[in-house]
């Protein structure tokens, strides 16, 4: 076993994941000129100074370093010549500071850094959407070292893992504990506003509501079976991959507590977990104290900084998510038992059905193969679940009726 671990920057981090099998840090600057897969809210300010000595230290201690270049759309500007100096600026820094590799999802860039920067190990992203063995082999064939596999298609589709894994001679790599919707529809849209968010020169500065992150967090609330309808793979069934060949796991998330992402290693490292499987898939929902614990300190400050933006959006109207991030977490640690538990115990066998049968071609209603397992495993605190709920349809109504944007009583 292999692993690709985010990181949050803290010292401490690294020093604890030395005893693990850790090949590499990802992470990256909140905005650069190409962007990546999280809003500059979701992540803390790190100067360039700063990743240097990060870097540093992860090589210090055996890792590497993966910076991630991996915004699905570049908005056309890396075929201008402003563009052009833009990221031959940032990625003569990066191999200035000793980082080994990037990781991307457009075929030109790719082609640019192996022509520019040959040293430049080059990852494609899950971005890249690689579910079948040609796309694969199409990124193989333009010079990718590590692919990256679409995990919310295919982490669950062993013929095509085993097909891609026989179809191309370089690495693959799939991601553990993400826990986006299997097949999701969401997708193609939040790759892209993700990445703009991300991108310095886009006008909207680092602006975003993540409509989709709420979308997939209000559905699994309200539909429970949709928590097990997810690209995530317990440690208990890594062997399984790794038994096709496919050993190098990727462990997110960045900018979450050093606990908790240390618990994360250790986990995936041991191959087993007993307690809430969304202590090791869920980006939010932590414990701590809001004042001392490094984590929280000055989260929602910094998430109000780029959300109340008065020329953008009505920021009065932004009062039901400001309450729902407070509710499940994900600006507050949570103080109490977690409002959802899924016991991982619970879910010994789940991978079976998933050995011989895929879902590409499966109607879920039909199947219950997931319902079933749900009903053993997820706890849901019910008053919590119905507070939440309420939230969330005030504030879907807001964005889908255009009332966000609309100040005083009248409409335009």
């Amino acid at each position: 076993m292999r692993l690709s671990v985010a990181t949050n920057f803290d010292p401490a981090l690294v020093l604890g994941l030395r005893d693990y099998p850790v090949v590499e840090l990802f992470g990256k600057l909140r905005q650069d000129a190409v962007g990546g897969g999280r809003a500059p809210y979701q992540l803390s300010k790190i100067s360039r100074r700063q990743l240097a000595e990060h870097v540093a230290l992860a090589r210090k201690y055996g890792m590497g370093f993966n910076y991630l270049l991996n915004a699905s759309c570049l908005g056309n500007r890396e075929i201008t010549s402003r563009g052009q100096r833009e990221l031959e600026q940032l990625l003569g820094w990066l191999c200035d500071i000793g980082v080994e590799s990037v990781t991307l999802a457009s075929p030109l860039l790719l082609r640019m850094i192996k022509a520019r920067y040959p040293q430049l190990r080059v990852r494609i992203s899950v971005f890249a959407g690689i579910d079948r063995v040609r796309k694969a082999q199409m990124w193989e064939e333009m010079g990718a070292d590590v692919l990256m596999l679409d995990s919310i298609l295919v982490n669950r589709e062993f013929d095509t893992l085993r097909s891609i894994r026989e179809g191309v001679s370089c690495d693959l790599e799939l991601m553990a504990n993400n826990n986006c919707l299997s097949g999701c529809a969401l997708s193609p849209m939040h790759m892209n506003a993700l990445s703009h968010a991300g991108q310095k020169w886009h006008g909207n500065k680092g602006f975003l509501i993540d409509w989709c992150f709420l979308k997939c967090t209000e559905m699994k609330l309200r539909n429970p079976v949709d928590y097990l309808r997810s690209e995530w793979i317990r440690p208990e069934d890594t062997p399984l991959y790794e038994a096709m060949g496919l050993d190098l796991f990727k462990i997110a998330e960045r900018d979450i507590p050093t606990a908790q992402m240390l618990m994360r290693v250790k986990a995936y490292s041991e191959r087993r977990y007993d307690g809430n499987l969304l202590d090791l898939i869920q980006p939010y929902g932590f414990t701590g104290h809001p004042k001392t614990d490094r984590y929280y300190r000055g989260t929602l400050g910094r998430i109000l900084r780029y959300l109340v933006r008065p020329n953008l959006v009505n920021p009065l109207k932004l009062r039901p998510l400001k309450k729902l991030a407070e509710l499940r977490g994900m600006s507050a640690p949570v103080s109490s038992e977690p409002p959802v538990y899924i016991d991982n115990r619970a879910l010994d066998g789940f991978i079976e059905r998933f050995k011989t049968k895929g879902c590409i071609d499966q109607d879920c209603k039909s199947c219950r193969w997931c319902h079933d397992f749900a009903d053993k495993a997820v706890r849901l605190n019910e008053t919590h679940r119905r507070q939440a709920l309420e939230l969330y349809d005030e504030l879907f109504e807001s964005i889908e009726s255009g009332d966000l944007w609309r100040y005083g009583r009248g409409k335009e």
